[in-house]
C-alpha cells in the first residue's frame, strides 16, 4: 500500500507498506529518519515517541497505515536547522545523553511536557517521562536537563 504522511513539514509518499508495518519501521527504515528508536516494539519504554497529530505517541504501536494523511513530527523535526532546539541543547549542556537510545523519547516527552506545563515541578517532570525508561542514568541529569529547559 501506499502512504501519504507529512514528516517534520515535508510531505512523504511512502510505497509498499506492508500491512502490519508500524509507523517506527516506516520512519527509520523508508523515510531515513533514524532518531525515534526501536528498542522494547511494546510501547513500553518510549525511545520511539514522536508526535503524530501532535499527540505524543509510540510509533511502534501505530500501524504506518494509520498515519496516512495525518502530520508526524520526530526529535528531528524539533531542530530548527542546524539549531537545536532548546530541550535539545538543555539535554547536551546536562550530560543527559549518555549512550542516546532512549534520548529522543525524552526529548519529545520534555518538548510535550513543557508546551502544556512551561514550570513543572519536579513531581509533575516525574510524572511526565513515566513512560520513558533508561537504563545508562540515575535519571538526575535527566531531571536536570528537563529543569534546564524549563528555565529557558
Amino acid at each position: 500500500m501506499r502512504i501519504q504522511l507529512t514528516v517534520n513539514g515535508t510531505r512523504h509518499d511512502v510505497d509498499d507498506v506492508w500491512e502490519g508495518e508500524s509507523l517506527l519501521y516506516a520512519l527509520r527504515e523508508r523515510m531515513g529518519l533514524p532518531g525515534a528508536k526501536n528498542a522494547c516494539e511494546q510501547g513500553e519504554c518510549g525511545s520511539c515517541t514522536v508526535y503524530l497529530d501532535g499527540v505524543p505517541v509510540c510509533s511502534c504501536l501505530v500501524a504506518a497505515g494509520q498515519a496516512h494523511e495525518r502530520e508526524v513530527t520526530t526529535v528531528e523535526g524539533l531542530a530548527d536547522g542546524d539549531a537545536l532546539h532548546p530541550v535539545q541543547q538543555a539535554f547536551v549542556d546536562k550530560g543527559a545523553v549518555q549512550c542516546g537510545f532512549c534520548t529522543p523519547g525524552l526529548i519529545v516527552s520534555t518538548h510535550d511536557l513543557l508546551e502544556r506545563n512551561p514550570h513543572p515541578s519536579d513531581p509533575e517532570i516525574r510524572e511526565a517521562l513515566a513512560g520513558n525508561l533508561c537504563r545508562c542514568t540515575g535519571y538526575e541529569k535527566i531531571l536536570d536537563a528537563v529543569r534546564t529547559a524549563a528555565g529557558e
